[in-house]
Parts: structure tokens; C-alpha cells; sequence
């Protein structure tokens, strides 16, 4: 096994880089089947957010070639990986497993301890699940991982005091306009992050607020939750005249609002400023807007520094998760290493059954005078000593799977109880169908001859 995540984020790469990667979801099957086409890809799972795009993979060699995911990314995005290169990160086995732990607990997150990312990640695997793109190694891992999050906000205080991209977007549009009464703000989009949005903006005092959509029972169903007010995309340049605050967060490919749009409406309201926030990814407004006077535009990677004052209690809680990190990575490790033993437990089982038929055929040849009755107790005892002969070296060898010299021990036992044979006669189990080998260790502890 050999795990491994390559991506671009926040920290490495600036909006108009990530918004180049992102895969629309209706996409995302395709993306995903085609990455697990690719040689020595065994399980992936691809996680796209406005902040991250990662590939997560189990491939068959500790050689693996980054190569294969690399040529994914120039085929499916269209670029030269030199365009990208720069821009990305990659891990392997355990440093990319802390990663995942990591991202699904919010510590590498933007807004650290956000808890949107969780459901991203299980969004993602759950998708990568019904595609047949995963397997018994990321099975389990995702949903440690998914278990490890929940469990981390529910026992630190990584996810109190409120901060999000929307509620930063909110405190950074007080310190442009220092306050929402009496103020019109208008929201395009009408997603989760709009919703948050909405509800900050209300907390905030906003007077009038509008949703524009291009579905309008969307944007109707959204208004009707915070008393606000729905209009179609037809109305969007009419609204702008009014409006103090413009929010954007859709999952549009193209630009919502242009220079030339906004531009036309400031003519008409020149020392009236406008206060602007584009929280998507392709970004929806125009970064030109920004040399229009009196408008404030800001984009998602302006709102990092925002809610600082309120990360201090989140950071003491991220070192305790850290420490919770380390502990589910011994876990896997354990996990992992215990999956070896089945096979060896199968194949003693399968040799003690031929030895014991073939007792049992010898007996009945010797002792042709024993009733049935006396026959079904010679073979229930002779069974039964069997099993009890057995049952110590098996506790012994599933204690031994999650130590250092574990393949060692592993390979004498083999050759102590000469199951060389035995093994070689067993069906082969790939890493791509290993799932009913998962619980073997557990499943074997209470196997007995038949």
C-alpha cells in the first residue's frame, strides 16, 4: 500500500490559480473514473473546494509514479503542468494521512476550524464510493477520518465563536462601511454560503435584503427564510442602483457582473459607494471592477486575516486535536498491519480441516464398529483439540500483526506451521477488492473446524 494526495490550496496557490481546477460536481464522476482508470491508481477520491482541489490516491508501488496524476490534471484541466507545478503539494503514506485528518477536522482550512469541510470531504467520498473508486484501505481511512471531525468539534471549542467566509465577509464590509443600518444589500447565489451570509447580514442590522438567482423558487425559498426579497438574473443590473452591499457566491463558470456593468451603474450614482464581495470560485465579479472609484471590491482570499481576533480559543483547541491526530494515525497503522493476518489464519484453519478429514477417514476405515453416535463424538472431541491446539498461536499472531518485526513474525509463522502451500492455493486479493478482508482478523476468532 502506498498512499498518496496531491493538490493546491489557499496558501499555495491565489484564487485565479484555484479557480482554474475546479471541477463542477456534475463533473465530478466523470473526473473521478478517469483518474481511477489511470496505471498503479488503486482507490482515489478527488476533494474540491473554493479553497482546495485534492487528489487523493492508494497506489500499488511505493515507486508510484506522480507522474499519472499529473497527466491527469494537464488532460482534464487543459493546462501545461508547468502552469500548475508551482502551485501544488504533495504527501505520502502517513504525512498524507494527517493531511486528510487535518482537512476533515478544519485545521487546514482558511478559517481555521470551519466546520463546511467536513461535509465536503464526505461529500467526496461518498461520491468516489458509488463510482467504485475506492476500496478497503480509503473505506476505512475516510471514515476515520470523518469520525476523528466529528468528534473533534464535539469535544474542543475548534468551532466556537462564529467564524466562517461568510461571517468575515460581514466584518470586513463593517470596517468598510462601519455599520448595516439603513443599509440595501443584495445576495447572487442562493447556496449554503449565502444563506450564512444572509444570516449574518440580518445579525448585523442590514435593512433590505434581496436574493437574485437564476432559479427563482430558489431564491424565493431562501428570501422566505430571512423576510428578504427574490428577484430573477434579469434583474440584477436594475437592483445594483440601490444597492450598498453586494454579496456573489455561485457556482457560475462565467463572470456575473463585468467592469462595463458596474461602471454603467456608478455613472448614475457617483459619490454613493458600493461594497462588494466575491466569495465564489471561478470568481463571479470582474476583478477590474476594483479600479472603478467608490467601489470596494474584495475577493475570498481578502477575508483570511478578518476573524483573527477570534481564532486564539480555536488555536488552543487545534493543538488538543493534533494530539487526537497522532493517535487515530497509530490506529490505521494498527488497522492496516492486522490485515495480513487473515489469509494465515484462513490457510492453518483450511490445513488442520484436510488434516483432520483425513484422520477422521482413517478412523472410520480402522473402527468400521462404532455406532453413529459414537462416530459423531470421536470427531466432535478430535475437533475440539483442534481448535484449543490452535486458539493460543492465533491470539499470539494477531498480537504480533501491529508490531515493527511484524513481516518477520508473520513469515515464521508461516514456516512453523509450513502453510507455504497452503497459502499459495488462496485466491489472490487485490488492493482494489480487498473489502471482505476488513474485519477477517475479528471475523477469525471465532472460526473452528467444520
Amino acid at each position: 500500500m502506498h498512499i498518496v494526495v496531491v493538490g493546491l490550496n489557499y496558501r499555495t496557490a491565489p484564487v485565479e490559480v484555484r479557480e482554474r481546477f475546479a471541477i463542477q460536481p456534475e463533473c465530478l464522476s466523470d473526473a473521478i473514473r478517469q483518474l481511477k482508470a489511470r496505471k498503479t491508481i488503486l482507490e482515489c477520491v478527488i476533494v474540491g473546494t473554493c479553497n482546495r482541489t485534492e487528489i487523493y490516491a492508494v497506489v500499488d508501488s511505493e515507486y508510484w509514479c506522480p507522474n499519472q496524476i499529473s497527466d491527469f490534471m494537464e488532460s482534464w484541466f487543459g493546462l501545461r503542468r508547468e502552469m500548475f507545478t508551482p502551485y501544488t503539494y504533495a504527501h505520502e503514506n502517513e504525512e498524507a494521512i494527517r493531511h486528510l485528518f487535518r482537512v476533515s477536522s478544519g485545521l487546514d482550512s482558511m478559517i481555521l476550524g470551519e466546520t463546511q469541510i467536513l461535509g465536503q470531504v464526505r461529500n467526496a467520498f461518498l461520491l468516489a464510493q458509488q463510482v467504485d473508486a475506492t476500496g478497503t484501505i480509503f473505506n476505512m481511512l475516510f471514515k476515520q477520518a470523518i469520525t476523528l471531525a466529528k468528534k473533534a468539534h464535539a469535544e474542543t471549542a475548534i468551532g466556537e465563536n462564529p467564524v466562517s467566509v461568510s461571517y468575515a465577509a460581514v466584518e470586513l464590509g463593517k470596517q468598510i462601511i462601519h455599520s448595516f443600518e439603513n443599509k440595501k444589500a443584495l445576495i447572487i447565489g442562493a447556496g449554503k454560503m449565502s444563506e450564512l451570509t444572509i444570516t449574518h447580514l440580518m445579525a448585523s442590522g442590514a435593512a433590505w435584503v434581496g436574493v437574485v438567482n437564476r432559479t427563482i423558487s430558489k431564491a424565493e425559498a431562501l428570501a422566505a427564510k430571512c423576510g428578504g426579497h427574490a428577484y430573477n438574473y434579469d434583474q440584477l443590473h436594475s437592483l445594483l442602483m440601490d444597492m450598498d452591499v453586494v454579496i456573489s457566491s455561485t457556482g457560475s463558470n462565467q463572470t456575473i457582473l463585468t467592469k462595463v456593468d458596474v461602471e454603467e451603474v456608478m455613472k448614475l450614482r457617483p459619490t454613493r459607494p458600493m461594497f462588494m464581495i466575491d466569495i465564489a470560485v471561478p470568481r463571479d465579479l470582474d476583478p477590474e471592477i476594483q479600479s472603478i472609484p467608490n467601489v470596494h471590491l474584495y475577493d475570498i482570499d481578502d477575508l483570511a486575516n478578518i476573524v483573527e481576533s477570534n481564532m486564539e480559543f480555536r488555536r488552543h483547541a487545534a493543538v488538543i486535536i493534533e494530539s487526537m491526530i497522532a493517535d487515530e494515525i497509530q490506529i490505521f497503522h494498527q488497522w492496516y498491519r492486522s490485515l495480513g493476518v487473515g489469509p494465515i489464519i484462513r490457510a492453518l484453519y483450511s490445513k488442520a480441516s484436510v488434516i483432520h478429514n483425513e484422520t477422521m477417514g482413517s478412523l472410520k476405515n480402522k473402527l468400521p464398529s462404532l455406532s453413529e453416535y459414537e462416530w459423531k463424538m470421536v470427531h466432535k472431541l478430535t475437533k475440539s483439540m483442534l481448535n484449543q491446539m490452535m486458539h493460543d498461536p492465533i491470539q499470539r499472531l494477531k498480537e504480533m500483526a501491529p508490531e515493527n518485526n511484524r513481516d518477520e513474525a508473520l513469515t515464521y509463522f508461516t514456516k512453523i506451521f509450513a502453510l507455504e502451500n497452503t497459502m499459495a492455493i488462496e485466491p489472490s486479493v487485490s488492493m482494489k477488492h480487498q473489502d471482505q478482508e476488513v474485519d477477517s482478523v475479528n471475523e477469525t476468532s471465532n472460526v473452528s473446524l467444520a
